[in-house]
């Protein structure tokens, strides 16, 4: 069964958001890094990332992830949340007294799936809120999260090129048949404020 059929319940959403916060906390202050939860789904493997924006002004402060189910989802979820937490290039590695003063998004992600219709049909076999999207090109690759879309106010179109841009490539490379573009969806659950309630988004 893909996780599209699958309603993550609340729970367990909030299990991960923590872990993810469990995380990083614990690595920046040189602590012992948690073991996932108990729970099954937790030992399956999905792709995941995690999310890091600054409260209140809600400003990213790191994202990384795993687009191919790599790892089983705690492991995961672990991973990504260190890593966005110390090695996403675009920032400084957070410090410690950050973690009270951001908030944690992680995203449990589909199997991609190749979007193989013509180029220039590649925006209409796109849905704005649902669907992230990954290119490949030559070595290069690129990926954004269904909400980025949502958050920007996004066309398909828009969506492709930021995607192009995020990867790298030349304005319009999604026009181009060797470019590969794959859809995904995710199930996103993210903290209202640091520490606190978690839901689903």
């Amino acid at each position: 069964m893909s996780m599209a059929e699958v309603d993550i319940s609340l729970d367990i959403g909030t299990k991960a958001v923590r872990l993810a916060r469990s995380a990083a906390s614990s690595y920046l202050r040189n602590e012992k890094l948690p073991d996932p939860p108990a729970d099954p789904i937790f030992q399956e493997k999905h792709g995941v990332f995690t999310t890091i924006n600054t409260y209140p002004g809600n400003n990213l402060r790191g994202c990384i992830g795993f687009p191919e189910p790599y790892y089983p989802l705690g492991e995961g979820i672990v991973r990504s949340s260190v890593y966005a937490a110390t090695e996403d290039p675009r920032f400084e590695p957070m410090k410690p007294e950050e973690i009270a003063h951001v908030t944690f998004e992680v995203s449990i992600l589909t199997q991609p799936v190749e979007i193989t219709v013509n180029p220039e049909d590649r925006p209409r076999a796109i849905h704005i809120g649902r669907d992230g999207l990954i290119a490949v090109y030559n070595g290069a690759s690129g990926l954004l999260l269904p909400q980025v879309a949502t958050e920007y106010r996004m066309n398909p179109e828009e969506f492709l090129e930021a995607l192009c841009e995020k990867a790298g490539l030349w304005e319009g490379c999604w026009k181009y048949k060797k470019v590969k573009i794959s859809k995904f969806q995710a199930t996103v659950f993210g903290e209202k404020e640091p520490e606190g309630v978690v839901e689903k988004r």
